[in-house]
């Protein structure tokens, strides 16, 4: 059965979604559309792109995380260019190598552009910091003078998974002038809403959403007692609250929900064992919820 699919962030989490993506499949669902951000983001372009999600765990289980941790070269102290690199370039690590890989994989099925894939299948978020927007790609890029058909799907995705001060953000010129991008999931984590718009017909089939956290009334309430307990807060509040103006009882019938807290954001040093424990989270969580998926 065809069907449309949204899979939030959540950085290194993300692994949980390969789970849930086995329980999808074996279901007999297909993917027709999707729209994701960060890790989503990745993992919807993989399928789109025609990789099973037995293949995007092999593609996970063969490369090494800590790749994607490229610092910039120095002849200076190791802690005093960290900080001298997060104050220049923005972030801590460049983020080349993610894109160089996302790259491979594509083009591995095909896939460089937008051009290359079904049109609307597939949807990213960005957050555009220097005009002060939610970007969603490819759907706003004519926006910034880019032709969408010739717009990267690597460098979409990257956009989407620039975590601040994390990776170094997406510098682009644009029609816009200069533009800097960063972590769709600063302004939307859970792009549900996308298949929802009342002036875009774009819910045509059942819509299936795997969010990476506990569902409104599973959620722990923050704890907050010192600054960095508040930045924490604060950064999560700007996540979920647009999403959550947009989550109803009726959008919850169709999501699937997978605490994932106890795991940071950027553990790229991620054992094998929690890798596991994530798949198997994900997946357990989704053969539960399908069982009883009424759409």
């Amino acid at each position: 059965m065809k069907i449309d699919g949204v899979f939030s962030g959540g950085g290194i989490k993300g692994f949980a979604l390969i789970g849930a993506y086995q329980a999808i499949e074996k279901r007999g669902y297909q993917f027709k559309r999707l729209a994701g951000t960060s890790a989503g983001s990745i993992i919807s372009a993989f399928i789109i792109a025609g990789y099973t999600s037995d293949e995007i765990l092999k593609i996970m289980d063969e490369v090494d995380l800590k790749m994607f941790l490229d610092e910039r070269k120095s002849i200076l102290p190791l802690p005093f260019t960290k900080w001298l690199s997060l104050y220049w370039n923005l972030g801590l690590y460049r983020g080349r190598k993610l894109e160089e890989w996302l790259c491979q994989k594509l083009r591995d099925r095909g896939v460089s552009t937008f051009a290359d894939i079904a049109p609307g299948s597939l949807r990213v978020i960005a957050s555009d910091l220097t005009n002060g927007r939610l970007m969603v790609i490819p759907d706003d890029l004519h926006h910034y003078g880019i032709n969408p058909q010739s717009f990267s799907v690597a460098k979409a995705v990257r956009m989407s998974c620039s975590l601040p001060y994390f990776f170094e953000p997406v510098k682009l010129n644009t029609s816009k002038g200069a533009t800097i991008f960063v972590d769709g999931g600063v302004l939307s984590n859970f792009p549900i809403w996308l298949f929802y718009q009342q002036d875009r017909p774009y819910k045509t089939r059942p819509v299936l959403g795997i969010k990476l956290s506990y569902s409104e009334k599973e959620r722990p309430k923050k704890k907050i007692n010192n600054a960095i307990d508040l930045f924490g807060a604060l950064f999560e509040t700007m996540k979920e609250a647009h999403d959550g103006r947009h989550i109803s009882r009726r959008h919850e019938k169709d999501m699937v929900f997978i605490p994932v807290e106890d795991i940071v954001t950027t553990e790229f040093e991620l054992n094998e064992q929690k890798k596991l424990a994530l798949i198997e989270l994900g997946r357990n969580r989704t053969n539960e919820f399908l069982k009883k998926w009424s759409y």
